[in-house]
């Protein structure tokens, strides 16, 4: 069912959205050459805890997983994107971190993911996470009212296509507010004009995610972690957004970051 929130709903998805900002800008800032993936999902537990909030992620058994996942964040190196189980791993000069993270306020949800590169940055990585950031910013600016759950999707594949990585669509972006994952599912490719027509109210997780060289994926023995199928390297973007009479709220928004006009 498609649940649209009201301005004070939004308002508190809004706080929780200003939390996991805070996360993934502290986590930015400590991964580091030496810094261990448990150093820094035990940090973020001792940052929710302190806070109040209740991860999304504890306990958490979907289908497509090895349940339950039993940490707070998904930390994903190099050439893994998604789902990444937080392990006894030292991370390396020019490594590439994919965080993501959702977490509950008194009831109301928000998720984001960001990339980041560790020590001695490559270009092509940088470059690959400059798609997906261009790529969430596009998606952004097309949730508005009038327009379909398609140009969104379309808005993403086209940022892709001009960097000329390839997209996979069986993980995307969904609905979200009262837990995790609501409908709807918001594919990274897709046509314009097509699907979902899009209302004030409604609030999404957007996350364009690209891989190098392929659209495809594997997963880990962990049964969680995936991975581009070919070892090439990723990225991974994602905001909480929500659809206003006027400009998409991002409720995800970290300081550092530009706002949508």
């Amino acid at each position: 069912m498609i649940e649209l929130k009201t301005p004070a709903e939004i308002q508190r998805m809004h706080v929780a959205g200003r939390f996991v900002a805070e996360v993934l800008s502290e986590v930015g800032r400590l991964a580091d050459v030496g810094v261990n993936l448990l150093d820094l999902e035990h940090h973020v537990r001792g940052m929710i805890k302190r806070r109040g909030a209740e991860s999304c992620y504890w306990d958490y058994a979907p289908s497509f997983g090895r349940g339950p996942f039993r940490n707070v964040i998904c930390l994903s190196v190099n050439d893994a994107v998604l789902h990444g189980l937080p392990h006894d791993y030292k991370l390396r000069d020019g490594d590439v971190l994919s965080a993501d993270i959702a977490v509950g306020i008194d009831g109301w949800v928000a998720d984001s993911a960001r990339t980041v590169v560790v020590g001695t940055a490559a270009e092509e990585d940088l470059r690959i996470i400059r798609a997906t950031e261009e790529a969430l910013e596009a998606a952004i600016e097309a949730a508005r009212p009038g327009n379909r759950l398609g140009d969104i999707s379309a808005a993403i594949w086209a940022v892709a296509r001009d960097y000329g990585y390839p997209v996979n669509t069986e993980f995307g972006g969904h609905g979200i507010g009262r837990t995790m994952h609501e409908d709807l599912h918001v594919p990274n490719k897709g046509k314009a004009g097509r699907g979902y027509p899009l209302r004030p109210g409604l609030t999404l997780a957007l996350e364009p995610w690209f891989a190098r060289t392929t659209d495809r994926i594997v997963y880990d023995p962990d049964g969680w972690t995936i991975r581009s199928a070919d070892g090439s390297r990723t990225a991974h973007s994602e905001h909480t957004i929500a659809i206003t009479e006027d400009a998409p709220l991002v409720l995800t928004r970290r300081e550092s970051e530009n706002t949508v006009e």
